[in-house]
Parts: C-alpha cells; structure tokens; sequence
C-alpha cells in the first residue's frame, strides 16, 4: 500500500477530515460520534474508492513504537485515518496545539457507536482476530446486544499460508462493509498492507487491537476514573502484568517524551 502522503484515492476521501500532530503522527481530530459518522458515510456506495478505506488507532505505545520500529511506522503512516486511542495523547494536544484533539476515540467504544449506527441503516460486519473461542464469543456477544445488525462473517485470526488467504478471497466475496481486524499491533497494520488489493469489496478495515477480548467478557475495562485520567495501562498491566509489565515500562517513558519534546507540533 501507498504511503499516506502520496495516496491519492484516501487523501481525497478523508480530505475533510482536520487533524493535529500528536508525538510525531497525524491524528484525526474527531470526537467519537464524528468518527462513526464518517465511518458510515464512508461506506454509502456514493463514496467508494474501489479499495477499503485503512482506519487505525495509536496511543502512547504505538507512539513508542513507531519511532523506533521504521516498519511499523511506515505501516502506520500508510493509513489514510488514525484515531487517538489514548487519553494522554488527548492531553498533550491540549497543552500543545492550537487545534486539539476534542477526545479520546477507543476502538472499545467505536465499534458500539458504529454497531447502533450499522444495525439501524442495514450494514454489514466482518469480525476476523483473535483466537477461535474468543472470536466465536465476542460474536455472540455482539449479536445479543444488536440482535439487527448484520455480521456477515466471523472468524479466527490464527490463519497463515493458503488459509488465510482462501479466508481473505472468501471476506471479500462477503463484501462486507466493515471488516474488523483484530490481530495486534503491527500484525493487523500488515495484514491490511498485504491484503487491500484482494479487499475491493470491502468498505471500512478497521485494525481493533485488543477488541475482541473486550467484547467475549474476557477482559474488563478500566473504571471510568481511570480512563479520563490517561491510567487505564496500569489497570491492564495489574491484570495482565507477565503480559505488559516490561512493554510499558519500556514504552511509556519514550512516549511521554515524544508527547512533549515539542512546544507545538505542527498541524500542515
């Protein structure tokens, strides 16, 4: 896939869209209803570019990550939208810049606000990711609480070789409106890399993290005190601390000072 700067088939789609600099990356300055509403207008057939539109979301890991990782940040950078999945980048826009993020936008709470908006005009869903009991819970999960909405398909994530791809010919016969990837960070952004041209037939991709577990009831979100306050990582690492211990130990000193080695970032 084209980078984002010389892609012209999403730079035009998402021309409208304002965004700000936040700790080297361009973020989409979008509150969460905004970002769903573009998400279903991107979808309406008078707005197709012949290829999915490539949403994803970063926070301060991701930040992290992309200044020291030059592959993921060229897979990050060849999106044509990138959310604010982190409640610090949020703040540090506000300190910095003279057009800031309005909020925090999380895939957890994204994919209800498309769901309900989805399920009332009739659009269709893919969830692939995760392993196969948490892909096959999450789904069911999804179809009790929006017992309308159309999920054309679901599978694991756990796919290589002819398999996969066999799976990707099939979600594009589907055609579904917005298929949800959830394989991690940077396994999702390359999985839309590779395959976006067998996708024509796809609207929206959205890369989704750790959203499956969220939907299955496997993993629980932070409190709300905790989320506004930008401490939801340290709920996740009390919870998962074998797991993200040293990732975030590693990570978040390098994100706080790419948060705010800048006076103001740049907005062009």
């Amino acid at each position: 896939m084209l980078e984002r700067r010389v892609n012209l088939d999403g730079r035009a789609a998402t021309a409208d869209v304002p965004r700000t600099t936040v700790g080297g990356l361009r973020m989409a300055a979008l509150d969460l209803e905004a970002t769903a509403d573009f998400m279903i207008e991107a979808t309406d057939p008078r707005h197709r570019i012949g290829r999915p539109l490539f949403l994803t979301s970063a926070n301060g890991e991701v930040l992290a990550r992309c200044s020291t990782e030059p592959q993921t940040e060229r897979l990050f950078r060849a999106a044509d939208l990138i959310n604010a999945d982190g409640q610090p980048l949020v703040a540090a826009s506000k300190l910095q810049s003279w057009f800031p993020l309005p909020e925090r936008v999380a895939t957890t709470d994204l994919f209800h606000v498309v769901a309900r908006k989805a399920e009332a005009i009739g659009r269709t869903f893919y969830m692939f990711g995760a392993s196969e009991d948490e892909n096959a819970a999450a789904v069911e999960s999804v179809r009790k609480l929006y017992p309308n909405l159309k999920i054309v398909g679901h599978s694991h994530g756990y796919l290589r070789g002819e398999a996969l791809r066999a799976k990707v010919e099939e979600i594009n016969a589907l055609a579904p409106d917005y298929l949800w990837v959830a394989l991690g960070v940077p396994n999702e952004q390359a999985f839309v890399e590779e395959f976006t041209p067998l996708l024509t037939n796809v609207g929206v991709i959205k890369t989704s993290g750790g959203l499956f577990n969220f939907l299955s009831g496997s993993r629980s979100r932070a409190p709300q005190w905790m989320q506004k306050i930008g401490l939801e990582w340290a709920w996740r690492t009390w919870l998962e601390p074998r797991r993200l211990f040293w990732r975030y130990l590693t990570t978040n000193p390098r994100a706080l000072y790419l948060l705010f080695s800048r006076k103001r970032p740049s907005n062009r």
